[in-house]
This record gives C-alpha cells, structure tokens and sequence, in this order.
C-alpha cells in the first residue's frame, strides 16, 4: 500500500468530476470517462462525485434520488475502467474540506468574475429566481481543484473558463497572503471534446437536455435497439457530404463520434465512407457505440448490484482524499491567519 502510495504522489496530479444528475451519456464518456482511463497509468488521478454541485438548481433535485444517482455515477467510473488501485474515487459532501475551502476562496473571489461565467450567463437566464449557489459554484469548482495540488484538469472545451478561473483565484490568494496554492493547466482532448445533441447539433449533448428531449442523447445504459433507433433519426441535411471539414453539424456530429469510437484516422473514415450515403453512415456509427459500450454496460450493472464493493472504494477513496485535502486546507488557514 505505501509502494502504491509513493507511485501515486511521484506522478503528476490529475483531478476531475462528474454531477451524479441524470444518466451519463456518451459525451461525458468520449469528453471525460474515456480519456481519464487512457492516461490513468500516467497520473495520480482524483476522480469526484461533485454532489454539492448537483444542488445548485434545488428545483430539479428529487432528495430520495440524489443518493442512488452517486452510486450509479460511482459505478459507471468503474464500469469504464478507473482502476480504484490507480484512482481515487471519491464522493465530494463527504469530504467537508471542498465547502470550507470555498468559503474561504469566496471570500477572495470578486463578483465581476463569477457574472463573467458563461455558463452562469446561461443558466441564470433559465431560473425565475437565481440562488447565490448558482453564482459561487465556480468558486466550488476552484475548491475541488486546489485542494489536490493538482497539476491538470482534464475539461471539455465549455469548461475551460472554469479551470481559468481556479487558476486566477489561486493566484489571487497566493497574491494576498504567500504562495500556498498550486496553479492548475487544463487538458483537453483534440477529438471529440464536444459531442453534440442528436436532435440538435447546435447544442452540446447534455444530461438535462435528455431529459426533456427523449432522442437528444445516447445514455451509456442504453440498449441496442434503442442505440440505433436514436442515430438513425439524427440530424443530418439533404448534401450527401461525409467530409469532417465540409459536412454539416449534423453529420459532422456523426463522424467525430465514430472517430472517437473507432480510434480510426479521419482520412481513413472519410475514404470508408466516401459514396456511401447517410443511412449507412449512421449504421456504422450505430454499431460502433454498441461494440464499445456493451462490456461497460455489462460491468456497470454487476458493479451496481454489489454494494458492499462499491461501498468499499468509495470508503478508501474519502480516507484518501481527506488525508490530501486537509494539508492543503490546513496551509491555507495557516496564511490566512485562521486556527
């Protein structure tokens, strides 16, 4: 175990979550499962189930299911592959030092930064009433980060604003009481970052979307016949180009979720497809999904039902993170003048 623990802490640090609200789809598994499992070997990875974000919009959290939805996500983390002998799996509200620490950076943080946020912009305009939550979540997310001494955030392109942030509050903080806080670097994948909605290749695939729109996304537990019933209704357009630099948004779609699925060139996906219509495009994209998702479906589903395990990593992942988390915290009270 300290062997394991030694490796760990020599590699670079890697952290990154995902909200336990609705089932994952396959734009979080190409933009975030797949990637953390292609380079778990290469970092010391903290992988969260970020809950406390989950509450930020109450109006859409049904309490009776916010804790099964953690299990779920906890299982699909396994399911794709995270190694718990490799990664720290861990759920977020059970480690009290990402709330303190967000207080704290709150209090550095100015306004005029979190009214920036893109996504706070969007979100806001939505809500009748916006809760302080809904604006000081970016902070919460720079917490999440910091706390780790982490040295890359893997993000989808929408995020990255997100990890900007953490890194001018960092410096902020360092600023005003001494450098204590590690600056962060995003990583973003070169394909597939942001895969987008089905029905609407306009729109970035999203969880909440799904909800609503019932052939918007491709969920990771979906079965076959739903898998191909959905792309085969995808949005397209009436030019017959499969090209990745002149199709449409739609198709365009289509071929960045085979080539991340595949793992095949695009000038070899272009050639195999050249002549051949959409109908079989979205076959063969169809197929693709499915040959890739059935053993993590298959994993999940037995991961799930055996609670005693999945109860087990998450138990040695809090122990872990609360052991790296308190340093940091404990450093940054110490600065600021706090016991």
């Amino acid at each position: 175990m300290n062997k394991q623990k030694k490796q760990q802490d020599e590699k670079p640090r890697v952290f990154s979550g995902v909200q336990p609200t609705g089932i994952l789809h396959i734009g979080n598994y190409i933009g975030a499962l797949k990637v953390w499992v292609e380079n778990q070997d290469l970092y010391d990875n903290i992988f969260c189930i970020v809950d406390l974000h989950a509450i930020t919009i109450p109006e859409a959290i049904n309490p009776k299911d916010l804790k099964q939805q953690v299990r779920e996500v906890a299982a699909m983390y396994l399911a794709c592959g995270i190694d718990p002998k490799k990664s720290t799996i861990f759920v977020q509200s059970e480690v009290p030092s990402h709330s303190e620490l967000a207080w704290i950076l709150n209090c550095v943080t100015p306004i005029s930064w979190l009214e920036k946020m893109t996504q706070y912009k969007s979100k806001s305009g939505k809500q009748k009433t916006v809760n302080a939550g809904l604006l000081n979540y970016p902070v919460l997310m720079a917490a999440d980060i910091l706390l780790y001494e982490t040295d890359i955030v893997p993000v989808g392109e929408d995020q990255k604003q997100h990890v900007e942030l953490s890194r001018d509050i960092a410096r902020r903080f360092n600023s005003l009481f001494g450098t204590t806080l590690k600056i962060p670097k995003s990583m973003i994948r070169k394909s597939g970052a942001r895969i987008m909605g089905l029905d609407n290749p306009l729109q970035k695939m999203s969880k909440s979307a799904a909800i609503k729109k019932n052939d918007h996304a491709i969920m990771l537990t979906d079965s076959p016949e739903i898998i191909r019933k959905k792309i085969s209704k995808a949005v397209t357009d009436a030019n017959g180009e499969i090209s990745f630099r002149k199709a449409s948004p739609g198709v365009k779609n289509l071929l960045t979720i085979h080539e991340t699925f595949s793992g095949k060139p695009t000038l070899e996906i272009e050639e195999y497809f050249k002549g051949k219509g959409y109908g079989f495009l979205k076959k063969e994209v169809a197929e693709v999904v499915i040959n890739e998702i059935r053993p993590i479906q298959e994993k999940y589903f037995q991961i799930l039902n055996d609670k005693p395990y999945l109860e087990k990593v998450l138990e040695q992942g809090k122990s872990r993170a609360l052991g790296l988390s308190n340093i940091v915290l404990r450093n940054v009270k110490n600065q600021i003048g706090l016991s």
